[in-house]
């Protein structure tokens, strides 16, 4: 957390940090813009947000209408962060992201924080470096914390995963003005920690490896808190899983580090070397 920030921010970035000083648990639910559906039939976006706060997830990310189908009583257990831009899969450039909405609509709406998405790289970069700008400006007008999802992603991005380029963008998130920087693991947790040691604000590893299994999870989460992440931002493997309440709870208690967890329980015997580093 940035020392010279105005009260009102720090008090609403302290306010993300839900369940711990340290370590954040994020569950974007912004993807039903750019896919579709999030939730199965005969269930709801409110009944998802009930059994994430109830896991111990911090703060979720929703698009603004969404919060018109969820309750408020979700959000006296978490944050709640309003994602600003979108695009859909179906457009000729999903790549490119458009703002729909604004800061001072996010503050009316009553978001602890809004979240902005880049991708480095893409055809559409520059309009979305610029509005990531001015959000950034509205930002400290409003005194609202803002996490930038910034990807190495487009036509000339070969290996997203570069660490060269994860550390690019997270820079990126940081000089523009973001409180906290959603971006990639690259699948290293030493050159996860070059990067996170060097950057300013708090860093959040996105996703995991799509459609893995329980342990799979568990385990790329102890690799990215090895790597110096702050916490991790996980949509797609807890809201597809079979049951998303109990996953994110064991990613919670991960990120969070109580005391009196067994992490060789959470994360699995098989990875003691994962275990060590999270402990260390």
């Amino acid at each position: 957390m940035n020392a010279h920030s105005h009260f009102a921010r720090s008090l609403r970035m302290r306010r993300l940090y839900h369940h711990a000083p340290t370590g954040l648990m994020v569950t974007p639910l912004d993807h039903s813009v750019s896919d579709g559906p999030i939730v199965p039939r005969g269930s709801s976006i409110d009944a998802l947000a009930g059994q994430l706060a109830a896991a111990g997830v911090d703060a979720i990310v929703v698009h603004k209408g969404s919060l018109r189908h969820i309750s408020v009583e979700r959000f006296a257990r978490m944050s709640l962060i309003v994602h600003l831009n979108a695009s859909t899969a179906q457009a000729p450039d999903p790549d490119a992201k458009y703002l729909v909405t604004g800061v001072e609509d996010a503050v009316r709406m009553g978001a602890d924080a809004v979240s902005v998405h880049v991708n480095l790289g893409s055809a559409g970069e520059r309009r979305q470096i610029a509005d990531l700008g001015r959000v950034a400006d509205a930002c400290d007008r409003w005194n609202l914390p803002l996490m930038a999802m910034v990807y190495p992603r487009g036509p000339g991005i070969a290996d997203p995963r570069d660490p060269a380029l994860v550390a690019h963008a997270v820079t990126i998130a940081a000089d523009l003005g973001a409180d906290l920087v959603k971006t990639v693991f690259t699948g290293s947790s030493a050159e996860m920690l070059d990067i996170t040691s060097a950057s300013p604000v708090p860093v959040l590893v996105a996703g995991g490896p799509a459609g893995a299994g329980e342990d799979t999870v568990l385990g790329f989460v102890g690799d990215a808190l090895a790597g110096g992440a702050a916490g991790v931002a996980m949509g797609r493997n807890i809201f597809q899983s079979a049951d998303p309440g109990q996953l994110a709870g064991k990613v919670a208690r991960l990120v969070h580090r109580f005391p009196g967890d067994d992490l060789d329980d959470l994360i699995g015997g098989r990875h003691d070397d994962r275990r060590k580093a999270v402990l260390a």
